[in-house]
């Protein structure tokens, strides 16, 4: 059975963590701190985010919301640089066979233009989007969904998350997960089941663990 790589997108394959942040502080009319969009907002589905902050507001009206974020988030999006290392990590994969996808609570709209935006369109097998799924991340269906696309298995692929939720979704899914850097801290990442905490792709305990692990 080949190796499979599984990737989160914002926040792993790229930090458009600040390009959300905006998008949200003018939907919800306030500025949000650090620790809310870590907590309350990084890796989660909107149907939660916006339950969670419009408690009095209705199913339709947290659609609506949800749309208007991710309108003004792709509005915000241009030129993007894929995170340190991922370029070559790709191109190791691609060498070997590996099969690779993306696996995110994005809409399949903002997967779509944030992976142009990063030249990167045509170098994953496929992406999983959050409103294809019946059960988004924390849960994890995605990343069931990605093995079953590859032809993979849990126990010869690895994944990449920076959020709690992304974590808890691979992790549930059964892969050993790398923890990155981006919004959350070593301790929180590794508290959540991360297996290392790194801050871009070139980390050499990464590279350690690859090719030990994707070894035939």
């Amino acid at each position: 059975m080949t190796f499979a790589l599984l990737f989160d997108l914002d926040g792993t394959l790229v930090d458009t963590e600040a390009l959300h942040r905006q998008a949200f502080q003018v939907v919800f009319g306030r500025d949000i701190d650090m620790d809310y969009y870590a907590s309350q907002i990084a890796g989660r589905s909107n149907d939660r985010i916006m339950a969670a902050a419009f408690p009095d507001r209705s199913v339709e009206e947290h659609l609506a919301l949800s749309e208007r974020k991710e309108r003004l988030y792709r509005s915000f999006v241009g030129r993007l640089d894929p995170t340190p290392g991922l370029p070559e990590l790709l191109d190791w994969a691609a060498r070997h066979g590996f099969p690779c996808a993306v696996v995110t609570n994005a809409p399949r709209a903002n997967a779509t233009l944030v992976l142009a935006a990063l030249g990167l369109g045509d170098r994953f097998d496929c992406v999983i989007a959050g409103d294809e799924v019946g059960r988004p991340k924390p849960h994890p269906e995605p990343y069931l969904s990605a093995l079953a696309a590859l032809g993979g298995d849990a126990s010869r692929a690895v994944g990449f998350e920076d959020s709690l939720s992304g974590l808890s979704a691979a992790v549930a899914a059964g892969l050993p997960t790398f923890g990155m850097l981006t919004t959350l801290g070593e301790a929180a990442l590794l508290q959540a089941g991360a297996i290392r905490a790194i801050q871009n792709f070139r980390d050499e305990r990464l590279w350690e663990w690859l090719v030990a692990r994707a070894r035939p």
